[in-house]
């Protein structure tokens, strides 16, 4: 620690925040849009089956591995493994199929749920250029070996 360390601003702690709250309303919102226009219900009330699949994604939202750090659904590998495949294509074809309807009706929030899914295609894409270039950099680096050990002989 240095003598002038007092005048430095200091770091604050990262924040995580807890966003599951926010998905979980974004899910039952996308989740009334579909089954209104699909199974023609109408107010709160949802049809049998997507209240029965509404109450397993929330249910696995509650035990995701994550916890509060856990990215969006439909852009986690994991979806398949946390509700089975069959459940894991309903879900993802009821948030597919109201997309266009959540622009209309709630744009803001659907706009915030496409800048948050296009924040994790870049971490996944950027964790995706680490690796290959470790991988690259490890075959140059057994390549050069190889010649030096030749260049010796």
């Amino acid at each position: 620690m240095s003598i002038f360390s007092r005048f430095l601003p200091t770091r604050k702690p990262v924040e995580i925040k807890n966003n599951i709250p926010k998905e979980k309303a974004n899910i039952r919102k996308t989740f009334g849009i579909y089954c209104h226009s699909h199974h023609k219900t109408s107010g709160d009330t949802l049809c049998p089956k997507c209240t029965a699949l509404l109450a397993t994604v929330m249910t696995k939202m509650n035990r995701c591995p994550y916890g509060i750090t856990k990215p969006i659904c439909d852009r986690c590998d994991r979806t398949v493994n946390c509700f089975g495949s069959k459940q894991a294509q309903e879900f993802l074809h009821v948030m597919g199929s109201s997309q266009k309807r959540m622009f209309l009706r709630h744009p803001i929030m659907a706009f915030k749920h496409k800048l948050a899914s296009m924040g994790v295609d870049y971490a996944k894409y950027q964790q995706a250029k680490k690796i290959d270039d470790k991988v690259k950099a490890k075959e140059e680096a057994s390549k050069k070996r190889a010649k030096d050990r030749k260049a010796k002989k």
